[in-house]
């Protein structure tokens, strides 16, 4: 990865969105829910403050509208602080 997050952001790749649903009924790109789990791919080393806590590897649940959606590579990221995860998926 060529991106590396600074002090206390971290970098998500948001699982894809549900695109049947338990019907069969197909769901259109503009009607798609924003996803809300994501696994981590970058993590930054923190701040004197707040140490960081998550790691690469992790999968966790953001906030609807957190972090800003970057697109490298022709993939699509998210970019948000620590703050605003709001839980690590125990697997």
């Amino acid at each position: 990865m060529n991106i590396k997050p600074l002090a206390d952001r971290v970098l998500i790749l948001p699982f894809p969105a549900e695109e049947v649903t338990a019907t069969g009924i197909i769901i259109p790109d503009s009607a798609k829910e924003k996803p809300l789990k994501g696994k981590v791919v970058a993590a930054g080393t923190g701040t004197k403050d707040e140490e960081m806590t998550l790691h690469e590897g992790d999968t966790v649940i953001f906030g609807k509208y957190a972090g800003t959606e970057i697109e490298f590579e022709g993939e699509k990221y998210l970019i948000m602080r620590q703050s605003d995860v709001l839980a690590v998926v125990a697997e």
